[in-house]
């Protein structure tokens, strides 16, 4: 999955510093929701730190050559020594809020916090609430994105409570802990409801779930199959793989669990008897991407052992026929309901494709 595809948000987010309306400090940057890509090489030697929960946005920013953290407890609770904090706000608002209220509490005293967000990502409600923390604040639109930038100290008293706005808490009537943010994250995704309705009690062995957000398929599938002997949680977003961790923390007696903060389109490590997945289809960008799916498809049927099953959910229209197809030996439709599809793929004797090493 490349993350440095065009990023017009990053090119904003430089733009006071290119245009001259703030000068790059000497001292460390800190560079929340950090994403990697070609504007950041134009840059005066930065002393740079990032912060990015993404796996893949994170691989690429640790091939760039930053010093990256999957979140901010590697920080320190609010060391506010940073000259400039930039922000990348992501469109949920309270996960937004709750980073805007970060970077004040790490933002030295008259140090500059900027922040950049696409238009169709909720760039005038974002603006408005970071005026609403930092007070005077100056802004530009460009790409169609907009970038604004204000000083510490802000309003203290609203960042101390907006900070604490994406935190865990109970969901799904306590069933489940999440936060904002992650997807779905205060309900259960039809499409993996769905699936989980229709998973047979029958799988067993070594079992891996492939994006497995908060938990919730990996819950129902450890429920439903006693015969599941360990379990793989993958999933790139930190912040949802902690998630996963206590979620999952009722099966520890039974099952042996491993979670993995991973980009499963690089490929598995290891091999399986039985996958479940619920793939993403868009980029952190909102973007369609459909070749997401089909690379954790394809991940899946190189892991798998011969006779192994892969029980998938995707929206009805997604193209993913021809890939499940070239890939398992037998492939069938299990259901359909609400646009979406429940699909069952089995992996064939003889030659893995693309099989990769890894424990066994």
């Amino acid at each position: 999955m490349s993350a440095t595809r065009g990023d017009p948000a990053l090119q904003a987010l430089l733009l006071p510093f290119s245009d001259g309306d703030l000068a790059w400090p000497a001292g460390e940057v800190l560079f929340l929701r950090a994403r990697a890509g070609a504007p950041l090489s134009g840059l005066p030697a930065p002393v740079m730190t990032c912060v990015q929960g993404f796996k893949p946005e994170a691989d690429a920013l640790e091939g760039a050559g930053f010093q990256v953290h999957a979140t901010l407890d590697a920080l320190g609770e609010g060391d506010a020594h940073w000259p400039l904090v930039l922000v990348l706000p992501p469109r949920q608002r309270d996960e937004a809020r709750a980073l805007f209220a970060e970077a004040l509490a790490r933002v030295r005293p008259g140090g500059v916090v900027v922040a950049a967000m696409a238009n169709d990502a909720g760039a005038r409600s974002g603006e408005a609430d970071f005026t609403r923390l930092f007070g005077r604040v100056a802004s530009r639109s460009k790409f169609k994105c907009r970038v604004f930038w204000g000083h510490g100290p802000g309003d203290a008293v609203l960042g101390r409570q907006w900070r604490a706005l994406d935190a865990p808490r109970p969901v799904v009537g306590g069933r489940f802990t999440s936060r904002p943010g992650v997807f779905a994250w205060d309900r259960v995704d039809p499409a993996s409801a769905l699936l989980a309705e229709h998973l047979p009690d029958d799988l067993r062995g070594r079992a891996a779930d492939l994006g497995a957000g908060y938990g919730y398929l990996s819950a129902a599938l450890l429920e439903r199959c006693p015969g599941i002997a360990s379990l793989d949680v993958y999933e790139a977003e930190a912040r949802a793989l902690a998630l996963a961790r206590v979620n999952l923390a009722p099966f520890a007696s039974r099952v042996a669990l491993d979670f993995q903060w991973h980009d499963v389109a690089a490929g598995l490590p290891a091999r399986y008897d039985t996958i479940v997945s619920n793939p993403p289809f868009h980029a952190q960008t909102r973007d369609a991407r459909p070749d997401i799916g089909c690379a954790f498809i394809a991940a899946a049927a190189a892991a798998l052992e011969p006779g192994g099953r892969l029980w998938l959910v995707a929206n009805r229209h997604l193209p993913y026929e021809s890939v499940l197809d070239a890939s398992f030996g037998r492939v069938r439709l299990v259901a359909q309901r609400d646009g979406f599809k429940v699909i069952e793929a089995v992996r064939m004797g003889g030659a893995d494709p693309g099989r990769r090493g890894g424990r066994r």
